[in-house]
């Protein structure tokens, strides 16, 4: 962090902050960080890919209560952090389902391919069978199982933004003082 100090020509000495968020909820952080002081300075393409972005915060080093912000301000990156992960789970389990069922849907098709190859065609039907099925099943299980898993960290979700929102009160009247 660089740091500026305040002279007597109202200069305002800022202290500076770079944080890489999930472009889904760069607006969770603009506007949460408001609440502890920090302006938006800017916004940088992070080295984390597409899917991240950098946010370029500035605040007045000479803020009041500013142990107190910083003590809430962790609550609220340590929230929102939570929500990002729970975001994340509702397809991660889903995927690794899917990507299983299609695997061994796979392993059977070779094993089909084998069969057939060996001159075993009734075997090769046999295997052909859940082959197919392995290969179907998980366009349907992936959505079955996102869709629980979704209805099921919904609530926990939404608990995280209500902890988000009495953070953000709470530094916001600090800062009114």
């Amino acid at each position: 962090m660089s740091e500026i100090t305040k002279n007597e020509n109202n200069f305002i000495g800022y202290e500076y902050k770079e944080v890489t968020v999930n472009r889904g909820m760069e607006s969770v952080y603009t506007d949460g960080y408001a609440n502890f002081g920090w302006e938006l300075d800017g916004t940088a393409p992070s080295q984390q890919g597409i899917s991240a972005i950098t946010l370029k915060l500035k605040r007045d080093r000479k803020i009041r209560n500013k142990a107190e912000l910083t003590r809430l301000q962790r609550q609220f990156e340590s929230c929102a952090a939570e929500i990002d992960a729970l975001e994340r789970s509702k397809t991660t389990g889903a995927m690794i389902a899917a990507f299983s069922i299609g695997l061994f849907g796979t392993a059977f098709m070779a094993g089909s391919v084998f069969a057939y190859l060996a001159g075993m065609l009734p075997l090769c039907i046999i295997l052909a069978i859940p082959a197919f099925i392995g290969w179907i099943l998980p366009y349907f299980s992936y959505h079955n199982i996102q869709r629980k898993k979704t209805a099921k960290v919904t609530p926990m979700i939404e608990n995280q933004y209500d902890a988000i929102y009495e953070v953000c009160e709470k530094a916001n009247a600090l800062l009114s003082k």
